[in-house]
């Protein structure tokens, strides 16, 4: 039996990645004729082309559309490129989160970035990140990892003549060409030791690799997995966040704190749990016990945060990130040991961080306007300054804690929890209980700030219009999500592939 090369396109089913490619080419190519004076054009095509992106998503809902198919006797063997539930609800997130970033980008590209650079390579990025949760083919996957990333390095040193921002860029740069250099050993080994790179077949190989490969194909295996972990900034692989999110535009270190999260952490789980099933009492344990380590190492760095010091709320939230991503880790873990359906947890997860987070920032982006050093303390009487970007500021940090009213984010954790306690990892979820204890009393400190008598005259913070929009939709949608949980918490009770 023969598989066809010739591979029909469903055009429909591509494109929501495949437009905001095309925009992305469009502004870039629209920036050599725009004049100076009305480059903001070029910020509110972008928009536009990702709202029209995220659009195109609702005729996908049904989840069950696929292309770029191989067939044998009319019969599909494999697809690299599959549309489901998991892949719908992903570029929701990435998708959203970049539209988020545009609306925070927009004062920045006016006054500090070359604005026709900068939207090219937020787009290109978006793209990638769009492509990867459908991919079912390590080629398709790995191609879509790098699209996503490289962008996010220039975006990251965009700042032209900026110290800080070029030594975050570049090792950032470094951080990501290890991690690539490792996953694409590891996916050359495993396809050597299984001549395939479609996931599926992939998974139904391993189980029957030859003797003389089996070491290949653990190496290969273990490779991929280190080279994610990078991606994922789990520890002892995340060395590069805090200097990152510092050095890079604001909204730039949103954007890695939620779409290039939410990059690292699906092509975790399209490799573990679609590709290296059969590999599950390896990964298993390895992930739990970075789950634990990360999630400690990230709240005890925040914990240690001094207010008055340069740049302290940014760092404070770049460890947080990294903490969340211990808590993202632990369901992906527990896949292991109880069944597919505990990655659900991490997509909802997932959707509740995105928004807390991407709001959070928007408020520090706000904050930054009138002190650029960023420091916890500049935060204190912030509600007699500003009281809704307070209010909007510690509804958020409540959700990250964990804490009514942040109802979605106090789910979200509960959700997490019970998948380890189903799976068996009482250990590890009371490692969790304990990170979330550490976790509230930081959250809670920088929260009591926002409401404390301000030390002199409060100092008013003017916001764009488009800055004001991201908090009011950030809040918006926490405030429905603490609602309607259901609507996030669903994706945790349903197996997804």
């Amino acid at each position: 039996m023969t598989s066809s090369l010739v591979q029909s396109v469903d055009w429909l089913t591509i494109a929501p990645p495949t437009l905001t490619a095309a925009v992305a080419l469009a502004v870039l190519v629209a920036d050599l004729f725009v004049p100076q004076e009305r480059k903001q054009l070029l910020g509110w095509t972008a928009i536009g082309g990702l709202t029209a992106a995220l659009a195109l998503l609702v005729p996908l809902r049904a989840g069950d559309r696929e292309t770029f198919c191989l067939t044998a006797d009319t019969r599909v063997t494999a697809c690299s490129y599959t549309a489901d539930e998991f892949t719908l609800v992903i570029q929701l997130l990435v998708l959203g989160g970049a539209l988020l970033t545009a609306l925070l980008s927009l004062a920045d590209t006016r006054e500090k970035l070359p604005a026709g650079e900068y939207w090219f390579l937020l787009l290109s990025s978006a793209a990638g990140a769009a492509l990867l949760p459908a991919s079912r083919d390590l080629a398709t996957l790995v191609v879509a990892l790098e699209v996503a990333s490289l962008p996010a390095f220039a975006l990251v040193g965009l700042r032209r003549g900026d110290r800080m921002s070029g030594e975050a860029a570049l090792k950032f740069f470094l951080s990501s060409v290890t991690a690539t250099a490792v996953t694409l050993l590891g996916v050359s080994f495993v396809y050597a030791a299984t001549g395939t790179l479609h996931l599926t077949e992939i998974a139904q190989r391993l189980d029957d690799v030859p003797g003389r490969l089996q070491t290949l194909a653990e190496a290969g295996v273990a490779l991929t997995l280190v080279g994610f972990a990078f991606k994922t900034a789990a520890v002892p692989f995340h060395f590069w966040v805090p200097d990152t999110y510092v050095g890079a535009p604001l909204p730039v270190a949103a954007y890695l704190s939620v779409v290039g999260k939410a990059v690292g952490f699906t092509g975790l789980i399209l490799v573990t749990v679609v590709a290296f099933p059969s590999y599950a009492d390896v990964w298993g344990p390895a992930l739990a016990v970075l789950a634990a380590v990360t999630m400690t190492a990230g709240n005890v760095a925040a914990l240690r945060q001094v207010s008055t010091r340069a740049w302290s709320a940014v760092r404070l939230l770049a460890w947080s990130s990294v903490a969340q991503a211990g808590y993202l880790l632990v369901p992906i873990a527990a896949a292991a040991y109880s069944g597919d359906d505990q990655v659900g947890a991490t997509v909802a997860y997932a959707l509740m961080y995105a928004v807390v987070n991407l709001g959070a920032f928007a408020v520090v982006t706000l904050v930054a306007r009138t002190h650029p050093g960023n420091r916890l303390a500049d935060y204190r009487g912030l509600y007699a300054a500003s009281p809704a970007a307070a209010l909007a500021l510690g509804f958020f940090l409540l959700n990250l804690a964990g804490l009514p009213p942040g109802i979605i984010g106090l789910f979200a954790k509960v959700t997490v929890f019970s998948a380890a306690v189903d799976a068996g990892l009482g250990w590890l979820a009371v490692i969790m209980g304990v990170n979330v204890v550490i976790g509230l009393y930081y959250y809670l400190r920088w929260t009591a700030l926002l409401f404390r008598t301000p030390e002199g005259a409060p100092v008013r913070h003017r916001a764009p219009a488009p800055v004001t929009l991201a908090i009011a939709l950030t809040a918006a949608v926490g405030v429905v999500l603490s609602g309607y949980p259901q609507f996030a918490l669903r994706f945790a009770a349903t197996a997804l592939f």
